[in-house]
């Protein structure tokens, strides 16, 4: 492309620019033609029934390996075909799907292989020539679950996912594709899930005909160590918790257990007033090896935490509301669903921009529901909305540049990696933000109708709606405005906006309005204690975020800095280990220790930090004490968050 110098005649510079100008309409319109040309490669989902059933079989028996092998039986007729892999998986909300883990792919009809070939643009998109006479396509690869990290199979139980194991044909929505499942497991295995078996033969179960939505939101947990409770006996709607465990031993529930775990069902019920299943199963992992996992599905949950789960009550609350958290998705996020979340098959693109209702709204009821049902006492209930308070009190500095639905873009950009500087860049804050905007929210309904309403009348208008439908209905900004209205006259548009939409929201004023405000004092609260000494803490184990600014793992690895706080200046970095402080070897007790002796002084915090093979000491110019978030009343204003966490009536 030529430059036109200014200095050339206003009519010679109008003549180029028209030139240019044109060059670039049938430059980008070439462009819009190749990228028409790359989709076009893969059939587009169309509302059509796939004639036939796909029969699939995973054999789950490799433990040792952590192999699943997978056959398929695909009704075709002769011509062109595309299978596809699953990409975009619910509950992630990103392009997930792990095609790498994909291997040994053969396709063939009548004993014979057929040639296939991946697309040239989708490396999810298979395709293959499917020749005259041929109405049976065999299928077979196997799916290498992880050996490192993130285990979907141990010697003692699994997860299996369908998206995981599944071809399935483009072209059709995935409500179109029937499919029928079966599963061989190891020996004397049993498993949870919530589809329905039609036979049993051996260790092989075959299971009844589903679409493939259905297929992919109905997977399977299954153990040596095996127990089936009953959550909600005599009801209408069975619900219940399917555990498998690393041994006997962690499958015994005290019957004080057992009640919080019934009332959950029993509070969540009471709250949304209807049913999106006809029967429900938590899957549940006890296991220091398969733990961490918590994934939402429609009449089932995956969730995973550590073995101890049951035999160390007391001292780990800590986790305890993921169950509440995954429930709750039943109503909100699978029934009840954002509008461009919703896609026709797994593959075509999601777009998460209502994250702060489908998850925010859902980490506020988990936490809720976890306290109303006696998982939590309250004080466990307010020490665990002590830490997220604070976190927007003090460690999200990211919010002075991005907003809170930006922060729903986070799936498809980190896809959950590792990040440098968290509390700058900040990960999914729409979770825990959006849990402290909808208390706001629950608190102003309150106000407005001097506490005859509150957010449960919103999640019954909600989501109560359409008792026993399993359609998904799908829902958009203004809906949930218009049912804000339903319950109060406000002006909620402007209200939700000026949180989601602007920097640095007021994510605090929840808090207050409920009658409570965030203090810091020198000593842990006990949840954070077991937070920060739970081997299964989500992100770290030792805390001081609050004070330093700095958390680290066990083994003394920093694996977030406080922007701009006082490690930050003085040049701490993730990823150094520190290893000495003032002299004395790291422990946890001699960091704790060096805070406290500093508070009030002028001397700096000498931190010894390894890195990258080098070790260097920073001075820490920090004099505040240890810091850690606890809540306390306001005199004079109602408690709402009491009454938000008191138990309803089944």
């Amino acid at each position: 492309m030529s430059v036109v110098s200014l200095a050339a005649p206003a009519g010679a510079r109008r003549t180029a620019a028209r030139l240019v100008l044109a060059a670039s309409i049938v430059s980008a319109a070439g462009a819009a033609a190749a990228q028409d040309a790359r989709s076009a490669q893969v059939p587009a989902p169309l509302d059509t029934p796939y004639a036939g059933t796909i029969a699939i079989h995973v054999d789950a028996s490799d433990t040792a390996q952590g192999i699943f092998r997978v056959r398929e039986t695909i009704p075709v007729q002769p011509g062109a075909l595309t299978l596809l892999y699953p990409q975009w998986i619910p509950g992630d909300h990103s392009p997930t799907g792990p095609i790498a883990m994909l291997a040994g792919l053969r396709l063939g009809a009548g004993g014979k292989p057929l040639a296939w070939k991946r697309d040239k643009y989708d490396v999810y998109a298979f395709h293959v020539d499917v020749p005259a006479g041929v109405s049976t396509l065999d299928a077979e690869f196997q799916y290498l679950s992880p050996r490192d990290d993130g285990f979907e199979m141990t010697d003692l139980m699994l997860d299996l996912a369908w998206s995981k194991m599944a071809l399935y044909p483009a072209g059709h929505f995935a409500r179109d594709i029937v499919f029928q499942p079966s599963l061989t497991l190891p020996h004397g295995w049993q498993f949870g899930s919530a589809l329905e078996t039609a036979a049993q033969a051996g260790d092989t179960t075959t299971f009844k005909p589903v679409p493939f939505d259905t297929l992919v939101d109905s997977p399977v947990y299954a153990g040596r160590y095996f127990k089936r409770v009953d959550l909600a006996p005599g009801a209408k709607v069975p619900v219940h918790l399917d555990i498998v465990a690393d041994a006997p031993k962690y499958l015994e529930i005290t019957p004080e257990q057992l009640a919080a775990h019934r009332a959950l069902v029993a509070q969540a019920n009471a709250l949304f007033g209807s049913h999106h299943y006809d029967h429900y199963d938590f899957l549940f992992s006890l296991s220091d090896q398969l733990a961490g996992n918590g994934l939402e599905h429609h009449q089932s949950s995956e969730n995973g935490l550590g073995a101890d789960y049951f035999t160390a009550w007391k001292d780990a609350a800590p986790g305890r509301d993921l169950l509440a958290h995954e429930y709750t998705h039943s109503w909100n996020g699978k029934f009840r669903r954002p509008a461009d979340l919703w896609t026709p098959n797994f593959n075509v693109p999601m777009g998460d921009s209502l994250l702060w209702v489908y998850e925010g709204q859902t980490q506020y009821w988990g936490f809720v529901l976890t306290a109303r049902s006696g998982l939590w006492t309250p004080e466990q209930f307010r020490d665990a909305l002590a830490m997220v308070a604070a976190n927007y009190d003090r460690n999200r500095l990211g919010f002075d540049w991005r907003t809170l639905e930006d922060t729903t873009n986070d799936p498809t950009a980190a896809r959950r990696a590792g990040l440098p500087f968290r509390s700058w860049q900040m990960s999914e804050e729409y979770y825990s933000a959006g849990q402290m905007l909808w208390l706001a929210v629950d608190a102003k309904l309150r106000a407005l109708t001097h506490d005859r309403k509150s957010l449960d009348d919103f999640a019954r208008a909600f989501f109560g709606v359409d008792d026993g439908s399993f359609v998904t209905k799908t829902y958009t900004f203004d809906d949930v405005v218009a049912t804000l209205n339903g319950v109060a006259k406000y002006d909620w548009a402007d209200f939700l906006r000026a949180r989601v939409d602007t920097v640095r929201p007021p994510l605090l004023d929840g808090l207050e309005a409920a009658g409570w405000k965030l203090v810091y004092t020198d000593r842990k609260s006990a949840y954070e204690q077991q937070y920060d000494s739970r081997s299964q803490s989500p992100r770290h184990l030792y805390n001081y975020a609050w004070s330093i600014g700095i958390t680290l793992g066990k083994d003394g690895v920093i694996n977030d800095v406080r922007w701009n706080g006082p490690a930050f200046k003085a040049g701490v970095s993730t990823g150094a280990t520190l290893v000495a402080v003032n002299g004395q070897d790291y422990t946890d007790d001699v960091l704790k220790d060096a805070i406290a002796a500093a508070k009030g002084g002028s001397a700096p915090i000498r931190l010894l930090l390894k890195y990258q093979g080098g070790y260097r000491t920073v001075a820490v110019d920090y004099h505040d004490g240890l810091q850690y978030p606890h809540l306390v009343r306001i005199e004079g204003k109602p408690d709402y968050l009491g009454e938000i966490i008191a138990p309803r009536k089944p």
